[in-house]
């Protein structure tokens, strides 16, 4: 019959004193507390394994781990005996879990993705993601084993970024660490992504229309761009310009490199890769943009050959020419103009829909595909390219006249402009 042994008491353990060499004070069950020479208390616990060997596993000193808490450890061991389990390995496992848990920090993930993604993003791109999460969110909780990272305690950095007037910076964010959660599980590092958790929590993103002036306000436009050209850099006054003429984005504008332009051919298409429908992969067809731009529009071009054209891009970053201008500059300029909040750079697309179709009665079809929107029919983008070219053409040098004709004070738009 197997000795029975009593329980150990707080008291036993706390008053033991240490000895010239280990002893045990024994709990029970296989589980003991160790007093060492030097005077640490160390819990142990002996397990027979299925081969009949036997381990020891170690669950702490005492009285960083108090006695009910050991008990418990004894407790979970014996289950996973019960399961076929090995304590002593399992033990191991978690261990080595919990150091890569400690490794794998918010932020060392967060880089790990950037660092993935970055090969497929834009050079302006990729740094403004990163800036983002360096300014906003590594320095709360870059630290922190990704595996801890919670709804509420994301909602918490999330809500700082609000706080500052930032909402729809803190919606992008929040975006950016979803990504980083699903590369996270992709890894097998954590089970879950924590921010569709979060929905509803943040305020909501401003939604609408971007600033657009009409078209009974271009003559005033007009009138407050020239008398602010004078001030303005060179290129910035030839952007405002083309922002007038053509009806591309303005990050397709302000990141145009000069190998898409062919001056002497007046040729310019830009490559489907750079457009809306080719960055969001809706555009199956892989139709390139051609922008026919209208002779005022390869004047200005010239003139800023002659500034720029030695460099990659029409319009370069002023600190860093390799890199393009941001879209910033034209909110810039507009600002200055007393436009600020009341016209955007993409305000121009829609000033440009509102001239042609009200005041030059072109077609709905031609202006959308000029404006490089996608059609709803299989085949139509492929027709539009094919068939509308000249009319665009047309349109476009249409539109400069009026634009010219409007800046000259005229306000009687002749037959020839008009297209029913």
């Amino acid at each position: 019959m197997p000795k029975l042994i009593a329980p150990l008491t707080d008291i036993q353990i706390r008053t033991a004193k240490p000895l010239e060499k280990p002893y045990k004070l024994s709990d029970g069950g296989g589980l003991y507390v160790e007093i060492m020479p030097h005077g640490s208390k160390l819990w142990r616990m002996k397990v027979r394994q299925a081969n009949g060997k036997e381990s020891i596993l170690s669950f702490g000193a005492y009285p960083g781990v108090a006695l009910v808490d050991a008990r418990a450890e004894r407790a979970k061991a014996k289950q996973q005996q019960a399961a076929g389990i090995d304590p002593a390995q399992n033990k191991r496992i978690e261990k080595q879990q919990q150091k890569e848990s400690a490794i794998n920090t918010f932020e060392l993930i967060a880089r790990e993705w950037h660092a993935n993604k970055s090969e497929m993003w834009k050079e302006n791109t990729a740094k403004e993601a990163i800036n983002r999460l360096q300014n906003d969110v590594f320095p709360m909780i870059g630290k922190r084993a990704i595996v801890d990272v919670d709804a509420p305690l994301l909602l918490d950095v999330l809500r700082l970024v609000e706080k500052r007037g930032a909402v729809d910076m803190a919606a992008r964010l929040g975006q950016l660490c979803s990504q980083i959660f699903r590369f996270a599980i992709a890894k097998g590092l954590i089970k879950y992504n924590p921010v569709p958790d979060m929905r509803g929590a943040l305020k909501p993103r401003a939604r609408g229309h971007h600033a657009a002036i009409g078209t009974d306000e271009l003559p005033a436009f007009l009138v407050a761009l020239q008398k602010n050209e004078a001030e303005m850099y060179l290129p910035t006054r030839i952007l405002m310009r083309l922002m007038l003429l053509v009806f591309i984005r303005t990050s397709e504008l302000v990141e145009t490199p000069w190998v898409e332009i062919d001056l002497e051919n007046e040729s310019w298409v830009i490559p489907w890769q750079r457009m809306k429908m080719g960055k969001k992969k809706i555009n199956p067809r892989k139709l390139d943009h051609h922008v026919n731009l209208p002779r005022q529009g390869w004047a200005l071009l010239r003139d800023l050959h002659a500034v720029t054209g030695g460099g990659i891009y029409l319009f370069p970053n002023r600190n860093d020419h390799k890199r393009p201008a941001s879209n910033g500059a034209i909110l810039q300029a507009l600002k200055r103009m007393g436009y600020g909040g009341k016209h955007t750079g993409h305000g121009f697309r829609s000033l440009a829909m509102g001239v042609i179709k009200a005041r030059l009665k072109y077609r709905h079809e031609v202006v959308n595909r000029q404006l490089a929107h996608g059609s709803d029919d299989e085949y139509g983008e492929a027709y539009d390219r094919e068939q509308f070219i000249e009319e665009r053409k047309a349109m476009m040098q249409a539109y400069a006249d009026y634009i010219d004709m409007v800046e000259q004070g005229g306000n009687v738009i002749p037959v020839s402009f008009k297209r029913v």
